[in-house]
């Protein structure tokens, strides 16, 4: 079920990231030259993107794969390059338009449905596999719990998430962050304690029968955050 805070946060998500910082955003996103800031937090998010990718399998042919906050599309993009059908869905529809720019023409045996949309839709349908590269993080628990629960009903292999671990070094660092231009701020991103996360997922009825298979946490300067893998069992 969708709270109002989880309603009233992925808008605040959607302004963000397709007005307000979308330039920024579109450049993080490449290998243009950037603040030195800025590229702590893309080499971050790319070795992010990596470790999640090392969790799929090497050969995804048929598979279908939801690439829940896809942003311009990188990680959707190595996937289907395995033979993953993937929907690919942001709350963003630039950066939609972005990922669709970007993406090569021959993707093998995949292929790429993108999305602008709620990645929580049911329409979607239904997935062997889901991955969510901090596209919760800023999100309470409760709804980033009630998010990978829902998300849950509909995968029948594993769900790869990112959360923001709750940290004194990345408390320090949200203080810093507020030296940014007010305009190029994204919306507060929520720490989430590990422990209570996960004592929060193995305690929904959703998750019997599920299990956590992978947590692997990323810090590099400006970004830090913490992958898990729950896989049904």
């Amino acid at each position: 079920m969708q709270t109002a805070t989880y309603i009233e946060r992925r808008s605040q998500l959607e302004t963000y990231f397709d007005r307000t910082a979308v330039e920024a955003w579109a450049r993080l996103t490449t290998d243009a030259p950037v603040s030195r800031i800025r590229a702590t937090v893309r080499a971050g998010r790319d070795r992010m993107r990596a470790t999640l990718l090392s969790w799929l399998p090497q050969d995804m042919r048929g598979a279908r794969l939801l690439d829940a906050g896809c942003g311009t599309g990188a990680l959707s993009i190595e996937a289907a390059k395995r033979g993953a059908f993937v929907t690919a869905i942001d709350v963003a529809p630039t950066l939609i338009q972005l990922a669709q720019e970007r993406t090569p023409a021959d993707l093998g045996n995949g292929r790429i449905d993108f999305r602008a949309g709620d990645m929580l839709d049911p329409a979607l349908g239904t997935f062997d596999f889901v991955v969510a590269m901090d596209s919760l993080i800023h999100y309470r628990a409760t709804d980033c719990v009630n998010a990978v629960a829902s998300l849950s009903a509909r995968t029948g292999g594993s769900i790869l998430f990112t959360f923001a671990p709750r940290t004194p070094a990345l408390a320090a660092m949200h203080a810093v962050g507020r030296l940014f231009p007010r305009k190029e701020r994204a919306p507060a991103i929520e720490p989430v304690r590990q422990d209570d996360l996960l004592k929060r997922l193995a305690s929904e009825p959703a998750f019997h029968g599920w299990s956590v298979t992978h947590t692997e946490r990323i810090v590099n300067g400006f970004y830090t955050s913490q992958a898990v893998e729950i896989r049904k069992q």
